[in-house]
């Protein structure tokens, strides 16, 4: 069966990759990158064709898959682990790290190649090997990662270091299950999550995980607007909605709700949803007639609870799976904007002190991005602090999309917990090792323990 040949040959593979020198590694990964340098256009064009986004983010997301590999190569001279000092006389103590086996990657349709490639490269340099399950959505994206990879990988007689699945939640099951994958990263839905979670803990496992982000985005009275406008249009737009940082949220200070708003009503007229391929489009499509089904659905409760649609709010009657961007204004936070909807939704709330505006941000089950404007540092620092934004990435005058590979990626509660990409994420795809020499003629016990044979 397929796919007991390519977990075989993943587990066969890593008796050797896990003894190559990590510099050694990192020179394949950034022979990797060179070939998605090489293909950044064709590679751009096919994620806007097969996933909908722009050709713009498409191309920023093969740009991600080669930064991510220039990160990598760095990374791979530079992991390292730490010396303590022993209490025991003539004694060394330090700790190393090690590869931790056959990684599982499980990645959903809105990144079809960046989130493959924060854990495919990263991983490979700690010395992993990785079986990847896409998106069924989309599988010619993987397909055209997996020929690239081969290519490199065949050069340097490293065949089955990366290897793809294509296959439904039982393909996913079945990883979530195996124990011949030491970690299992999983990027989807919270429900998806648990159960992914929940199957890996019984047999101890480690789970990295990537859920619903319900991002917010507050906004001060001493904001620059138009600063703040052109943010949250990309925030809420971008992807059309479709990230889980997408800034679902708007908490606006009343003094400046009224004149922002304004400003946003005008940049979303002026948004242009069509075909993502052609010039001047911003929008386009949904990924499914089900993501069309859920953004109508939203709107309805929204109403039903008492909101105002004040901008878009429609399906576009055109061929394809079209949606106009939508504002909805509400007195008080909506039980339905708990719920994160993959589509360009977002609801506003006006507010007080920023310390409410703290509390409305921080009451929803999610907690992956967040962001405030002000020119006011102690605002900047209030939101920053350990009584401000509690999730996993808090900006301040940017949106809350658009991360960087350099810093850590990942949210709280909800959302996971999990890391990818930059900082120290790498220490999940590795095992640490505590390690004690006596290079004395005594013996020593630590704590002062005298056991005198």
């Amino acid at each position: 069966m397929d796919y007991e040949r390519v977990v075989s040959s993943s587990v066969s593979a890593f008796e050797s990759w896990r003894l190559k020198p990590a510099p050694q590694r990192g020179e394949i990964v950034r022979q990797i990158g060179e070939e998605f340098r090489r293909h950044k256009d064709e590679l751009g064009r096919l994620i806007s064709r097969e996933m909908g986004k722009i050709l713009s983010e498409g191309l920023g997301e093969v740009q991600e898959v080669i930064d991510i590999c220039d990160f990598a190569v760095g990374l791979s001279r530079s992991i390292a682990g730490l010396t303590m000092h022993s209490e025991r006389p003539q004694h060394r103590m330090y700790e190393q790290w090690h590869p931790l086996g056959p990684v599982a990657v499980i990645t959903a349709f809105n990144f079809p190649m960046a989130v493959w490639s924060w854990n495919a490269m990263i991983a490979a340099v700690c010395g992993d090997t990785i079986v990847w399950k896409p998106s069924p959505k989309t599988p010619k994206c993987a397909l055209a990662v997996q020929e690239i990879v081969d290519r490199v990988l065949d050069r340097n007689a490293a065949r089955g270091v990366m290897q793809t699945i294509i296959g439904g939640n039982d393909v996913g099951e079945r990883m979530a299950n195996d124990r011949r994958f030491p970690l299992v990263s999983f990027t989807g839905s919270v429900a998806a999550g648990r159960q992914v979670a929940a199957t890996v803990a019984k047999r101890l496992g480690r789970c990295l995980l990537e859920l619903g982000g319900n991002n917010g985005i507050v906004v001060m009275d001493d904001a620059n607007l138009d600063l703040a406008a052109r943010a949250i249009v990309f925030s809420a737009v971008g992807t059309a909605g479709q990230r889980c940082t997408t800034a679902r949220r708007l908490f606006l200070q009343r003094k400046i709700a009224a004149p922002l708003i304004e400003r946003l009503k005008k940049a979303y007229a002026s948004l242009k949803v069509g075909d993502p391929l052609e010039d001047g489009v911003l929008v386009g499509p949904l990924i499914d007639a089900n993501s069309v089904a859920a953004f109508e659905r939203t709107i309805a409760a929204a109403r039903a609870e008492g909101a105002t649609v004040i901008c878009g709010g429609k399906r576009i009657d055109r061929p394809g799976h079209f949606v106009e961007p939508t504002l909805i204004r509400s007195d008080k936070p909506l039980k339905i904007s708990c719920d994160e909807t993959f589509a360009p939704i977002a609801f506003i709330v006006e507010f007080d002190s920023l310390d409410d505006a703290i509390a409305m941000h921080n009451a929803v089950p999610q907690g992956l991005s967040s962001s405030i404007f002000t020119n006011d540092l102690r605002n900047a620092e209030r939101f920053l602090s350990a009584a401000g934004s509690d999730c996993g990435i808090a900006n301040v005058n940017i949106g809350t999309s658009g991360a960087e590979i350099g810093g850590a990626f990942g949210g709280e509660k909800d959302t996971g917990g999990g890391r990818e990409s930059g900082s120290d994420a790498w220490k999940a795809y590795m095992r640490r090792q505590t390690c004690t020499i006596n290079y004395g003629d005594q013996l020593p016990l630590a704590q002062g323990v005298k056991f005198d044979v």
